[in-house]
């Protein structure tokens, strides 16, 4: 097959994929302008889109289907007149070849609608990736009003690097924040609370879009990620910040968490796992967060296993 049937066979694929998703009746209408561009693949000319040098603290959504694409914390100014981000929320957005044969094109990971293309090797920022987006093609929710329609978790399973990093890979999952919970002292630090002279334990905080992902699920892979077995400690790491505990915001996130915790014991797992009423979250030092995927490295403390098959 000669680089001309290549390139067709592409573009046939392209319109096939496209022309595959339908309306979902929950998925906005929209302009003819916005249908350019997110359905036939449009783009929209450069440093015309009202988000290319907007830098507000939030999040960014499918423009259709609402979904959460991008965190704040990832746009910066490219210079090249849309949109720029180096980092997609886990799971949101798809890649996939362009019909030109030449890029990447990005699209919506849950409707499928077109966002732009992504751009690596430009050394523009430290992850050396761009996102390039058109702005028509997204919404953005500010941190307040994504305060109303996002919601939190709060699990603690030994250390918080390994439970952050199995986590903030699943679909649906915005953002995880290390910290600590349940003590006494208000802001306490890393050593603080390993000297346990403060009563908090090392924990995770989850937002979550309820619209892609539950409770149930996030608390069931909390369960497969950690042993819900053990005593205060978590493989090598031993000490009551490392024990199993998960805090619940009301009594529908408790009821779901007893009955998960039932069906674990049902199948002869002694679970240690302390169900407790959500407390004050103090987010850690900045070097704890993300801390496997700054370092490029997987967690040895916590490993996936299948505890519910």
């Amino acid at each position: 097959m000669d680089t001309r049937q290549i390139l067709m066979a592409m573009m046939s694929a392209a319109m096939l994929a496209n022309a595959e998703v339908t309306m979902k009746k929950e998925w906005r209408e929209l302009t003819k302008a916005e249908e350019r561009v997110i359905v036939d693949k449009g783009t929209e000319p450069p440093r015309t889109g009202k988000f290319d040098k907007f830098f507000e603290s939030g999040f960014y959504t499918c423009r259709r289907c609402a979904a959460v694409l991008y965190r704040s914390d990832n746009k910066f100014d490219s210079a090249c007149g849309w949109p720029a981000f180096d980092d997609a929320v886990y799971g949101a957005v798809k890649q996939v070849p362009d019909a030109d044969g030449r890029r990447t094109e990005i699209l919506c990971n849950n409707c499928g609608g077109h966002l732009g293309h992504v751009f690596v090797g430009e050394r523009l920022t430290p992850a050396n990736t761009r996102h390039c987006v058109n702005s028509i093609s997204m919404d953005f929710i500010s941190q307040e009003a994504a305060a109303e329609r996002l919601k939190k978790a709060v699990f603690a399973g030994g250390c918080f690097w390994g439970v952050e990093y199995y986590l903030q890979q699943m679909p649906g999952v915005i953002a995880v924040i290390s910290g600590y919970t349940g003590g006494r002292k208000a802001n306490p630090t890393y050593e603080e609370v390993c000297s346990g002279r403060s009563g908090h334990i090392e924990a995770v905080e989850v937002l979550y879009d309820p619209a892609l992902i539950n409770y149930a699920a996030l608390a069931k892979r909390f369960f497969e990620i950690h042993d819900p077995t053990q005593v205060d400690r978590q493989g090598p790491d031993k000490g009551e910040q490392y024990k199993s505990a998960i805090f619940y915001a009301d009594e529908e996130q408790k009821k779901i968490v007893e009955a998960l915790i039932g069906q674990l014991k049902a199948r002869q797992y002694k679970v240690v796992t302390e169900l407790k009423a959500l407390s004050v979250f103090y987010p850690a030092e900045l070097y704890h967060q993300d801390y496997y995927f700054k370092n490029k490295k997987t967690p040895f403390c916590h490993s996936p296993v299948s505890r519910f098959e």
